[in-house]
């Protein structure tokens, strides 16, 4: 098969090439490589007057006349890239948004893909409409949107989950959603609010390779070591406040037994090598399900705080902690990193059990295999 995938903010799109190539399929990611994280793409899609002055501009045309230069600019590259993106068997878009287009240009450049593709199916990997609206409209459902409802997160904080409200991306998604094949979901998170939707394919969980990633057994030899990567356009919404509040009273309470590493948004390569000696991993308090930066942690050994609801347990039949499910409550948290700082052997036997649980669930090859059957079967 001929496969296009299209965006790419997490290493998702990156880690199901490498499985279909394994698997023999050509492959191909068009998108921008997510700001400082820099993922490899195959066709780059640069974001233009998106800082400094021209931003500012940009946003005075758009007030003016209700045109996005950035979103013209974007298509205009696509433009010069639109035969690269032509006959292929299979387009996933990352998400509703792919291109971070106004309505006009992501419906151009959609429905290019969609006369010139064979299939196109949408991957509910972060907010999309439906995911907002299900939110919006079940309070206690874990997520962050409590967060703005009550006022702790502003409108311009929150504008790349509000947009989601307007009008025209309501368009974008309908006519996302009656072009599509199916809608497939990356984790919990994205199934819990599609269960029932005609268009839903079900869940497929996010693809780690793990011939890249080498699992690092734990050895305590003298302090715990607890990495704390802080990236700050999401300091909120991933709960690195409540984290930061919980380390302030450990290090009080364990200064003599741990260390802990806080960074603040650097790249992909120099994050996954700092937390290389690291023994707990916190990610974030807001989920049901892991994340990325979550899954390739627990695939190298980390015992890492992030979503683990009974949801998840449930839904992968466990029996055991593959990973420590993180709470917005700073004194949980105290005392869930207590439990393990004062025993170490279970930071041990969830470090073994956290890379048994990816090698069974995330292998990229059994992922990138489950992928081809939905998209051959719908």
């Amino acid at each position: 098969m001929k496969i296009l995938l299209v965006g790419e903010f997490s290493r998702l799109h990156n880690s199901l090439k490498e499985g279909l190539e394994h698997l023999g399929h050509q492959v191909v990611i068009i998108g921008h490589n997510d700001g400082f994280k820099k993922f490899p793409v195959d066709i780059l899609i640069q974001k233009k007057w998106d800082n400094g002055i021209l931003k500012k501009i940009k946003i005075a045309i758009y007030k003016i006349t209700n045109f996005d230069v950035s979103s013209y600019l974007t298509y205009r590259q696509f433009l010069k890239h639109k035969k690269e993106c032509s006959g292929f068997d299979v387009v996933q878009l990352i998400n509703e948004n792919s291109f971070y287009c106004t309505y006009k240009f992501e419906k151009k450049i959609i429905s290019y893909l969609l006369k010139n593709n064979q299939k196109l199916y949408l991957l509910s990997s972060g907010y999309d409409y439906l995911n907002v609206k299900y939110c919006f409209e079940n309070p206690n459902f874990k997520s962050v949107f409590p967060l703005y409802q009550n006022h702790k997160i502003d409108a311009k904080s929150f504008a790349n989950v509000l947009k989601f409200q307007k009008k025209s991306f309501r368009k974008l998604h309908q006519f996302i959603y009656k072009n599509c094949n199916g809608i497939i979901a990356s984790d919990l998170d994205y199934h819990l609010p599609l269960i029932g939707n005609p268009k839903y394919l079900g869940v497929i969980p996010n693809p780690i390779n793990i011939s890249k990633i080498e699992f690092n057994p734990i050895k305590i030899d003298d302090k715990i070591i607890i990495f704390h990567g802080i990236n700050t356009s999401n300091y909120l919404k991933k709960g690195n406040n409540i984290f930061e509040e919980a380390l302030e009273i450990i290090q009080q309470k364990y200064s003599d037994k741990i260390d802990i590493i806080t960074t603040k948004s650097i790249p992909y390569n120099e994050y996954i090598n700092l937390y290389y000696k690291a023994h707990i991993l916190l990610d974030q308090v807001y989920a049901y399900d892991q994340g990325y930066n979550a899954l390739e942690a627990m695939a190298k050994g980390k015992v890492v705080f992030t979503g683990a609801e009974t949801e998840f347990i449930e839904h992968y039949n466990l029996s055991e902690s593959v990973c420590i499910n993180a709470k917005p409550d700073v004194d949980y948290l105290v005392n869930e990193l207590s439990f393990l700082i004062e025993n170490p052997t279970e930071i041990i036997a969830i470090s073994k059990r956290a890379r048994v649980f990816i090698e069974n669930e995330h292998n990229y090859i059994k992922i990138a295999q489950k992928y081809v059957e939905t998209w051959e079967n719908n």
